[in-house]
C-alpha cells in the first residue's frame, strides 16, 4: 500500500507559524491532486486545502483562507503547507492525500482520495 509521509507538525502558539510537508516515498503523485486534511479529537475529518497536478488551481476552506498557502514540487514528489497567523482551532491532527483519478478538478470530500499519510499532529496553545 502506497504512504504519503507528513512532517513538520508541533507545537505552536497563537499567531505563529509552521510549514508541513508531505513526501511519497517511492511513487510520484506529479499527475494527481493532492491534498490536506485535519480532524480535532471527537470531530470529523475537515478539508483544509488542495492542489491541482500543475499548481495551477487552488482550492481552500473558509476557515484557513489567507492564513494558510499550499503548494507542491513535481520534481521532488513533495506537497507542502504553510501556515500562519494559527490559531488554537487550528489544533488537528493533519493529515495529507492524493487523489489520483483526479487533475484539474479538485474534490474537498476526502472519500475521493486514494492515498493517505498517517497524520502528523499540530498543537496551537493560546
Amino acid at each position: 500500500q502506497v504512504q504519503l509521509v507528513e512532517s513538520g507538525g508541533g507545537l505552536v502558539q497563537a499567531g505563529g507559524s509552521l510549514r508541513l510537508s508531505c513526501a511519497a516515498p517511492g511513487r510520484t503523485f506529479s499527475s494527481s491532486v493532492m491534498g490536506w486534511f485535519r480532524q480535532a479529537p471527537g470531530k470529523e475529518r475537515d478539508f483544509v486545502a488542495a492542489i491541482s497536478w500543475s499548481g495551477g488551481r487552488l482550492v481552500y476552506a473558509d476557515s484557513v483562507k489567507g492564513r494558510f498557502t499550499i503548494s507542491r514540487n513535481n520534481a521532488k514528489s513533495t506537497m507542502s503547507l504553510q501556515m500562519n497567523s494559527l490559531k488554537p482551532d487550528d489544533t488537528a491532527v493533519y493529515y495529507c492525500a492524493a487523489g489520483a483519478q483526479f487533475r484539474s478538478t479538485i474534490p474537498t470530500a476526502g472519500g475521493l482520495y486514494d492515498y493517505w499519510g498517517q497524520g502528523t499532529q499540530v498543537t496551537v496553545s493560546s
